[in-house]
């Protein structure tokens, strides 16, 4: 089982429809996908699950990530055996929550005394533990997490449970300034997780993660597409021409010494480039881009358009196949 991240610090970038086409498509090759919505404005669930299926997973009796852990949230147990909600062939889906931002909360509180507390420590590792149950119990090939666009603790937490991470891009200046942010965090995260696990390993307690998820990559992200050698417009162009030297200077070489690095000769995994329209065909018909038709209501130069995305994501899709 491969577990991995979506994630950047900075919002609008694309990252739950990019996680969401990358689970469809793993899903069609034949692998069993569980994705998770660790992000508080739900968004991966939103595109995923009927209205009726959210306010299900919400209620006292649901599966939805919080509710899986709300009793370490709470201080009154350990986490319940929630199934994750069936989607299609080969993919399922643990649903986000709005409360999780009463469990961050939490996970600030108790950061600090992780290290000498066990039920602090439980509260830390909760959702690792939990999702490593279901995913086992699926048989599931891949994990793939949503998380919210930003620095807490939170996606601390989530991110310290992944074998790997994946940051979306888009060609602008945030993005850019942004990779400067996550490599600085990323390595005092490292820093402050060590002295928990370490102390907690030597008392024998199992369950717990390495917290040392690995840069897979960067994937360029909403680019508007012109027929020239790049296939970028000029404007665009600037931006893109720096991504990967930032990429290389703020997080290759920051993490590498960390061994939280996978070697490769090229940190881009592809690009995707901005589908417009197709966008609100596709989250009306919680489908992908690429499995929307005439009876989702494309029309005309549409349907190849959105037939042919796919071969967008396919260079990454035979990279992740690769990891199992």
């Amino acid at each position: 089982m491969v577990s991995i991240a979506i994630f950047n610090n900075k919002g609008g970038v694309g990252k739950t429809t990019y996680l969401y086409h990358l689970s469809n498509l793993l899903a069609d090759a034949g692998k069993k996908v569980l994705m998770v919505d660790c992000d508080s404005q739900c968004n991966l669930t939103a595109y995923a699950l009927t209205d009726e299926q959210i306010s299900q997973s919400w209620s006292s009796s649901g599966n939805s990530i919080y509710q899986a852990i709300k009793p370490i949230a709470t201080g009154t147990g350990d986490y319940i055996d929630c199934t994750p909600t069936f989607v299609s062939s080969n993919l399922y889906l643990v649903p986000g929550d709005i409360d999780l931002s009463v469990f961050e909360d939490r996970l600030g509180d108790t950061w600090s005394s992780a290290a000498t507390q066990e039920i602090s420590l439980r509260t830390q590792v909760a959702i690792y533990r939990y999702v490593n149950f279901e995913a086992k119990k699926l048989s599931a090939d891949f994990v793939l997490f949503d998380l919210g666009p930003n620095l807490g603790a939170l996606n601390r937490s989530v991110l310290g449970g992944c074998d790997y991470f994946i940051t979306p891009l888009s060609p602008d200046l945030f993005s850019i300034k942004g990779t400067q942010n996550l490599g600085n965090k990323f390595v005092t995260w490292n820093e402050e997780w060590n002295p928990i696990l370490s102390r907690w390993r030597t008392k024998g307690f199992k369950e717990l993660p390495t917290a040392k998820p690995k840069f897979l990559g960067y994937v360029m992200q909403q680019h508007n597409l012109r027929t020239n050698s790049t296939g970028m417009t000029q404007g665009w162009k600037i931006f893109g021409d720096q991504v990967n030297t930032a990429v290389m200077e703020n997080i290759v070489d920051r993490l590498a010494p960390l061994h939280q690095v996978v070697s490769r000769d090229n940190y881009c995994l592809g690009a995707i480039p901005n589908l417009h329209s197709l966008i609100p065909y596709s989250l009306n018909a919680r489908k992908p881009v690429y499995k929307c038709t005439g009876a989702d209501g494309l029309k005309g130069a549409h349907i190849s358009k959105a037939k042919s995305s796919a071969q967008d994501y396919s260079q990454m899709v035979d990279f992740l196949l690769s990891l199992v």
